[in-house]
């Protein structure tokens, strides 16, 4: 089992929230604030660590790591991968994260002042 924070598809009643295979949410929970948070090509959410640094919203999820491994990352975007991040409570969580390779090569759109995936969703229909 793996804590896994959720902050885009993955989070219930996402597109990727299948592909948990009925993992049930421990709680609502926000990132340190030392993240920045873009919508890459306005299609999903890549977090990354940056200054000034934001809170992000999300889910969080104690996950089996087949589960991780089988079902919901081949989901995932490729210009995600897992990482190691901090929550606002100081515990650390998996969570998907913006490669490095694509952090300049993509269009970025910075909803960091926004950090909720969902907010900035509903801001664009």
């Amino acid at each position: 089992m793996a804590l896994m924070f959720l902050n885009g598809g993955g989070m219930s009643g996402g597109p990727l929230h299948p592909y948990l295979l009925g993992t049930p949410m421990l709680r609502p929970a926000r990132t340190a604030p030392q993240y920045r948070f873009y919508a890459v090509g306005g299609a999903f959410p890549g977090l990354t660590p940056g200054s000034p640094g934001c809170s992000v919203v999300g889910e969080l999820y104690d996950v089996p790591l087949e589960i991780l491994r089988d079902s919901l990352m081949p989901q995932e975007p490729p210009e995600l991968e897992l990482g190691l991040i901090e929550l606002d409570d100081g515990t650390a969580a998996l969570a998907t994260v913006l490669r490095r390779d694509y952090r300049r090569a993509l269009e970025l759109i910075d909803i960091s002042t926004i950090g909720d995936w969902r907010a900035y969703q509903a801001g664009q229909a």
